[in-house]
């Protein structure tokens, strides 16, 4: 899965509507999530731990990775759109997380006093918006005989903290066959 997301460059987790683009089209069936083989969702987990791979809800809302270079130029792309700027709770949200370095989400509806779903919605804005990226897993391990099945809780960083990007950083030479993630509509 790895080789593949540094091959591609940007990959998102699941089918859409480009054949043959994604980790789940490329994953044979009996490896996607069996209860002898948890395949990609726990796969992720390495992929994230590498370090030059970002993973989040940056495509469609939905979950997509990509090479450090493919996200910088995401980053260039929805910076600068006033869409994607934080404003009110996704702001503070922001402030937050930066504050602290990481933060699960747990954590954050803990201090902000949301529900889930409010803390969802918010972390999604912010991963579409190229603020936050998910920085690490954690295993689950649940029942009395402590079992993993497949659930991880994740932890939100900033991209610039994960990647250890400098503001003097270079721009990524590589295009992935093409110069911009404009008109590529499947990604907003």
């Amino acid at each position: 899965m790895i080789e593949t997301i540094r091959e591609m460059g940007l990959v998102p987790f699941f089918a859409n509507s480009t054949p043959g683009f994604s980790i789940e089209e490329r994953t044979f069936p009996e490896f996607w999530f069996t209860s002898e083989e948890l395949g990609p969702w726990d796969w992720k987990i390495e992929a994230v731990r590498a370090g030059d791979i970002a993973y989040g809800k940056f495509f469609k809302g939905k979950s997509c990775f990509a090479t450090k270079e493919a996200y910088i130029r995401l980053m260039e792309e929805r910076r600068g759109q006033e869409k994607f700027i934080p404003k009110g709770v996704d702001a503070e949200v922001l402030a937050a997380v930066r504050k602290a370095g990481s933060m699960t989400s747990r954590e954050l509806r803990k201090v902000f006093g949301l529900k889930k779903s409010a803390m969802d919605a918010i972390l999604t804005r912010l991963e579409m918006g190229t603020w936050l990226i998910i920085g690490d897993f954690e295993r689950q391990y649940r029942g009395a005989d402590l079992h993993y099945s497949g659930w991880q809780l994740a932890s939100y960083c900033p991209p610039e903290t994960f990647f250890n990007l400098e503001k003097n950083e270079e721009k990524p030479k590589e295009t992935f066959g093409f110069t911009s993630f404009a008109g590529f509509s499947d990604l907003d």
